[in-house]
């Protein structure tokens, strides 16, 4: 089926299914990428009161907005997971939760949890055509529609509203001051993870621009958290929680934070690695939102046994967190594609969505740390959007793989969910033809992610070593989602492959 048909089937989209839901989405309301350009051509002033437009014609008044009770996280690296780690602990806890988040690997579902589940398609469907009916009744013109990531937020409001969730815990879509996400008035508290340059031509070339851009979902009488930032990005943090009358801005201290490498073990978390700050922060976060959720008086009766006295007396997480529903809910937390590994019969796969310079190095610092000396190793590559790929594949270079493949993020099977990635292909073919010359011997570029692994089974099959190939996927998370929908479809963090 051609891109045209595609196209010609989704101008005059009047269905109700899960499948026209989906094109109406990717086609009708455009693509990431397509959002991304929007972002750039738009007038600063104008990008949150379109959003409030459409959220007040979706039938949602800022009064029921400020009824959800929100964790709101910016960060270069690290935000998705940090999100996923606080979701788990509430949840461990005992509260229900709404969790949205970005971008996805197999289904747009993923984005939007109910006490960490993604919502089902009947569940998605309901919802979708029941605000794109509503915003397309009270269309001012024939465009007069949200883009894609404005209408998933403005869908997820929606949703949690109606399963009048505890707590929301709202990831930021592309910096902070101008997300779509921004438009809440009130969270609870907000979460600033480590920062680094990223949608430079979006957000400022320099740490600093990141920084205020981040710091732009500070708000009054809000706790800010941020994990240890350069001097340069601290002191942005810190004049912009003054300005935003933040009630407090809170370092979370590794230091301190070694108290919960037993727990942090225990879940399987690299206490080397950068999700050990994600956890430490998301601990953080979620301490606050509990200790403002229980007045003192419940917090003494009901909470005072089996707790962890973590840090100094201001931060006190001793009454409320319980290091044993902390250590289940982490080892319990499924968060793919970032620092995962899938082993399999044909080869382990080492998953992480790097893809700016900090979070390569990252991935790379934890794929030598893990993986063994004596086995043979593949890289499958590719990047999103107009980044630098010549920076990244040096930084790759001097892992010596013996085999690298380059491909689209498409899996090779056109499907309604992969209708994104499907639009790019051709553009992403030249990309990774590009690559291939850049990177030299031993390198092969596939036309999907279907023919890599293919290839992959077909070399393991004709060697003798019975060492296991380690397969290293990194470069962007919608190659890992590619991956990942051939491997492990459910995201069930196992595999028949």
């Amino acid at each position: 089926m051609t891109h045209n048909t595609f196209l010609s089937r989704s101008a005059h989209i009047n269905g109700s299914s899960y499948e026209e839901a989906i094109k109406a989405l990717s086609l009708t309301l455009q693509s990431n990428t397509t959002y991304l350009q929007s972002v750039k051509n738009t007038n600063d002033s104008t990008k949150l009161k379109e959003v409030e437009k459409y959220l007040l014609r979706s039938g949602i008044t800022f009064e029921q907005l400020n009824s959800l009770s929100v964790i709101h996280v910016a960060g270069t690296k690290g935000k998705g997971s940090t999100c996923a780690f606080t979701e788990a602990i509430l949840r461990q806890h005992g509260f229900s939760t709404g969790f949205f988040s970005s971008p996805h690997l197999v289904s747009v579902r993923e984005r939007i949890r109910l006490n960490g589940e993604p919502i089902s398609q009947a569940h998605f469907t309901h919802f979708f055509w029941n605000v794109y009916q509503r915003l397309e009744q009270k269309r001012e013109y024939e465009s007069d529609m949200p883009t894609y990531f404005k209408f998933l937020t403005i869908l997820t409001f929606h949703v949690f509203l109606e399963a009048n969730v505890d707590v929301a815990i709202i990831e930021v879509g592309i910096g902070g001051e101008l997300d779509c996400t921004n438009i809440l008035q009130n969270p609870i508290c907000v979460g600033i993870t480590s920062l680094g340059l990223e949608h430079t031509s979006l957000l400022g070339n320099t740490l600093e621009e990141i920084a205020y851009q981040k710091s732009g979902i500070f708000k009054p009488h809000t706790i800010a958290f941020t994990v240890p930032q350069p001097e340069s990005a601290m002191h942005i943090l810190q004049k912009r929680a003054i300005e935003r009358k933040c009630r407090d801005l809170r370092i979370v201290s590794t230091t301190e934070g070694c108290k919960w490498n037993d727990i942090f073990s225990l879940a399987g978390i690299d206490i080397k690695s950068v999700q050990q700050q994600n956890a430490l922060l998301s601990i953080s976060i979620a301490h606050e939102w509990m200790k403002s959720h229980y007045d003192q008086s419940i917090i003494n009766n009901k909470y005072t046994n089996d707790f962890y006295n973590l840090q100094s007396e201001k931060n006190d997480l001793s009454q409320i967190i319980s290091p044993n529903k902390v250590a289940t809910a982490l080892m319990n937390c499924k968060w793919p594609a970032r620092m995962q590994i899938l082993r399999t019969s044909v080869a382990d796969f080492f998953l992480d969505g790097a893809h700016t310079i900090e979070s390569i190095i990252n991935c790379i610092s934890w794929f030598k740390r893990i993986s063994r000396g004596t086995s043979s190793k593949f890289l499958i590559f590719n990047i999103s959007g107009d980044r630098n790929s010549l920076e990244l594949l040096k930084l790759l270079k001097p892992l010596n793989f013996d085999r690298v493949y380059f491909a689209p993020n498409y899996t090779g099977v056109i499907s309604v969910e992969d209708l994104s990635n499907y639009m790019l292909l051709d553009e992403q073919r030249r990309k990774c033809k590009k690559h291939c010359a850049l990177w030299g011997d031993n390198s092969v570029s596939k036309n999907t992610v279907a023919e890599v692994l293919y290839d992959i089974k077909k070399h393991v099959s004709q060697m003798d070593s019975h060492d296991k190939v380690e397969v290293l996927v990194t470069g962007s998370l919608h190659l890992n989602g590619a991956v990942l929908a051939i491997l492990d479809p459910n995201l069930s963090m196992t595999s028949d492959f």
